[in-house]
């Protein structure tokens, strides 16, 4: 399927999303096929609305990134949620300011606090949610569709680019000027949190860099694990 027609299916995708789901919201992390899915929203005018995760601990280049989509994209704007001080400061106090490297345990307790409970937030009173996830980014996204019921937040999850490759992605944002992470050029294919993301080498997975001193098998952060037994209504 060339681009084009991969464009077309997304775009139908997401008129059809934003007539049966008027409070929509996309989760923008500013990676590459967040900044895809948010140029394509604007180019469609659709009401959509977009929400980020501000986790405290985000590279210089995706703050950067953050003014430049409020300015290039005054119609879309983008609202920003916080972790609870409270528990970032309990979690710090007690574990020390980068304690997620100690394990696996301590690293989903930080993405807890600074991803997972304001997600929750986000996502509070809304009908569905919009990622970039892709089919090709990780073993654990393997068996993704386009859309699924997100049990664990009760509501739609719709994933647009699910079949898009890398490829299909840039070309997309050069032929379009899509403004990017600057890190994209330093061969960070994936960007979160600073201390938990590194570029990657020749031929490593697009995930390596995010958490990778553990299993590729536990690299998710939480958003997109599915912690319950998902149905697939009939949307």
């Amino acid at each position: 399927m060339s681009l084009d027609e991969k464009i077309a299916r997304t775009q139908a995708l997401l008129r059809e999303i934003a007539a049966q789901h008027p409070d929509a919201v996309l989760a923008n992390s500013f990676g590459a096929e967040d900044m895809v899915l948010t140029d394509l929203i604007a180019r469609l005018g659709l009401s959509l609305g977009i929400f980020s995760l501000d986790t405290g601990r985000l590279p210089d280049a995706t703050y950067t990134l953050m003014q430049q989509v409020k300015e290039r994209y005054p119609a879309q704007p983008v609202t920003v949620y916080f972790p609870q001080t409270e528990a970032t400061e309990a979690y710090v106090n007690l574990h020390g300011i980068n304690g997620f490297y100690q394990s696996v345990e301590l690293r989903k307790a930080c993405c807890h606090i600074r991803k997972i409970e304001p997600l929750k937030r986000a996502l509070a009173g809304k009908s569905a949610w919009l990622t970039g996830l892709r089919r090709e980014q990780s073993p654990t996204r393997q068996d993704l569709g386009d859309r699924e019921f997100d049990a664990d937040h009760g509501l739609m999850k719709f994933n647009p680019l699910i079949d898009w490759s890398e490829k299909d992605v840039w070309d997309y944002i050069h032929q379009h000027e899509v403004p990017y992470n600057a890190l994209h050029d330093q061969h960070y294919p994936s960007i979160g949190c600073a201390p938990c993301t590194r570029a990657i080498t020749l031929g490593e997975d697009v995930r390596a860099g995010r958490w990778w001193w553990e299993n590729p098998e536990t690299k998710e952060c939480g958003l997109h694990v599915k912690a319950s037994p998902l149905k697939r209504p009939t949307v």
